[in-house]
């Protein structure tokens, strides 16, 4: 097993560099298991998000869905990546305003961290009106 930096899964993804791009796929290849660790996974969306590429939701959930259907790849929690993806995708708008992929994986791992330790989970709270929207985020 092998992990990615964000700016590895970057170039990979995007092809954008003519040096590094390569090296980063070739990487990917050359190893049966790729982990993608949650922080680089949740910096990969805000880079994509932010203002030099400007993603969009629908693109979005295409690259964390591609990247959960690539052989090889992993996350820290699959599952949790699978849900949070799904939640983040049926997130209605508060005034304009999205809950971001980060919220909703931040809800999803506090709940499975929860059930992983036997403990009842009351609730994940945020100020975020829009990451409120989210299955067990709760506002204060």
């Amino acid at each position: 097993m092998i992990a990615l930096d964000t700016n590895v899964l970057l170039r990979y993804l995007l092809q954008d560099d003519p040096d590094q791009s390569p090296k980063a796929a070739q990487l990917i290849a050359s190893h049966a298991i790729v982990l993608i660790p949650d922080i680089v996974l949740v910096e990969t969306i805000w880079t994509l998000k932010g203002k030099k590429y400007q993603l969009g939701k629908p693109e979005l959930i295409h690259v964390v869905k591609a990247l959960l259907e690539e052989s090889g790849i992993c996350f820290e929690n699959n599952q949790a990546v699978w849900q949070a993806l799904n939640d983040y995708r049926k997130a209605d708008a508060i005034n304009g305003k999205q809950a971001d992929f980060s919220d909703a994986l931040i809800a999803r791992k506090a709940r499975f961290t929860a059930k992983t330790r036997s403990t009842p989970l009351i609730g994940i709270y945020t100020f975020d009106m829009a990451a409120q929207q989210l299955p067990g985020m709760l506002p204060i």
